[in-house]
């Protein structure tokens, strides 16, 4: 009997959640049914999600930053079939692939010139732990420093370095050495560095967990005192990398050159599993300093032919189609509007972003029957008013979105970066929507908030 993927597809359609439950992570399927995220998408386009009954979604979650090109862009897509037709030699492991050197030889020059080696991992957290073993091992030096709210994946030495206790806690001991700084306090960083035990100080330009942006002297001055008092210093920009900031590397809008650059999410156009550690050729032979040391540290897929395809394509769309500023240009339209609508609703605490990277702060309303709304959901459980309003959007404007992190009553918004004029609009009339119904107590946003906080209570 043949085998037709297609028609395993549609016999078993509609069983996602189903199996989900059954088979992978039975939590994760009930908060998918709690908050109406069970949905069955059956295919993307674009900044588009499409459902069983062809109804369309305006995705401003993108996978979590990684379709940036937008899903299933036909010249990725393309790339790889004919890669497929070709029957390529890939992970013959003792070889040097030609796709993996011309996507490095691309990736350098759109980097500072000083990040001259590449490294390819296959996730952003396996970029986290290149960095921290390649500082330890080029200076010799124990210690990583890392910023408050800060996410550098889950792994267990990128968990070292998250500040979330809902990730970390059942999973000590994370690995030593490890010690939290708060974001954009200068002196706080000197006074550890100055203790020069410290191999890296690690840290996102823009926070995932909660959009907290690095402020841009801070990162000049982050650099000066790395380079003082001989420090790697790593931009983790997972998240922040290719065209999400309104700039190819949000190291761009400071101008400043990290000893170590980790990317990945959109590197592949979310097709492939891909990521590269950037850094310098007198760092990278500081970790492999003798023949014998040729693969002290390395990753089976890390090379592969698929995912070097996959990258050398989606970087050429990025170049082809303008993305970097059209992402500049719909972040600012956002922004604009998403103020506009700060000053009319006193809910909205705060509007921040670079780029397509924007977080919409929730804060206490002043008004009486608000605030007894907002301070019950509160006091049971913080995020419920933002997790509320995230439903609201998908179930009554089809728009996907999410809560920027445990416990936070912050909105992220990180779409495509192939979005129009068109998808701000009806972002905007969406949300302003869903604003004026949450300022109606009671009302539908506050029985979502009901609904979870009951929930809440039942755990």
């Amino acid at each position: 009997m043949s085998f037709d993927l297609q028609e395993l597809i549609h016999s078993r359609n509609g069983e996602n959640v189903a199996l989900q439950r059954e088979n992978i992570n039975p939590q994760f399927a009930r908060v998918l049914r709690l908050i109406g995220f069970d949905k069955v998408y059956v295919r993307g386009v674009g900044q588009y999600l499409y459902d069983e009954q062809d109804c369309e979604y305006l995705d401003m979650l993108a996978g979590y930053a990684v379709h940036n090109v937008g899903r299933n862009h036909p010249t990725v897509i393309q790339a790889l079939k004919d890669l497929m037709d070709s029957q390529p030699a890939t992970l013959v492991q003792m070889d040097a692939p030609l796709l993996s050197g011309l996507l490095a030889e691309r990736l350098k020059e759109l980097t500072p010139e000083a990040l001259d080696t590449v490294y390819f991992t296959n996730s952003g957290t396996e970029g986290v732990e290149t960095a921290i073993k390649f500082a330890r091992k080029s200076t010799r030096r124990p210690r990583v420093l890392f910023c408050d709210h800060s996410f550098h994946g889950l792994s267990n030495g990128s968990l070292s370095l998250n500040t979330d206790e809902s990730y970390r806690d059942g999973f000590d001991p994370l690995i030593p050495g490890c010690d939290k700084v708060q974001l954009n306090d200068r002196e706080a960083l000197a006074s550890e560095l100055a203790k020069e035990d410290v191999a890296a100080f690690v840290l996102e330009p823009v926070q995932g967990k909660g959009v907290f942006i690095a402020e841009d002297e801070y990162l000049r001055e982050a650099r000066e005192l790395c380079t003082r008092h001989g420090a790697r210093l790593v931009f983790d920009e997972v998240q922040t990398g290719f065209g999400r900031t309104g700039k190819m590397f949000a190291l761009e809008h400071p101008g400043v050159e990290p000893d170590i650059l980790v990317v990945s999410k959109a590197l592949s156009a979310g097709l492939v599993p891909v990521g590269a550690v950037l850094t310098s050729r007198s760092i990278y032979d500081g970790v492999f300093d003798s023949l014998d040391n040729c693969v002290v540290h390395s990753s089976t897929f890390g090379q592969g032919a698929y995912a070097m395809a996959a990258g050398i394509a989606t970087l050429h769309v990025f170049e082809e189609e303008g993305l970097v500023e059209n992402s500049r240009r719909m972040g600012e339209l956002l922004l604009e509007g998403l103020r506009e609508l700060a000053g009319r609703f006193e809910l909205v605490k705060d509007v921040r972003g670079r780029g397509l990277m924007i977080g919409i702060e929730l804060g206490e309303p002043a008004s009486l029957k608000l605030k007894m709304g907002w301070k019950l959901a509160s006091k049971l459980q913080k995020g419920l008013v933002a997790q509320a309003m995230v439903m609201s959007l998908l179930a009554d404007h089809r728009i996907l979105t999410q809560v920027a992190g445990h416990g936070m009553e912050v909105i992220k918004l990180i779409p495509s970066l192939v979005i129009d004029e068109s998808d701000v609009k009806r972002f905007l009339t969406a949300f302003e929507d869903v604003l004026e119904r949450s300022h109606r107590f009671p009302g539908p946003i506050w029985e979502f908030t009901t609904r979870l906080a009951k929930h809440a209570l039942k755990r």
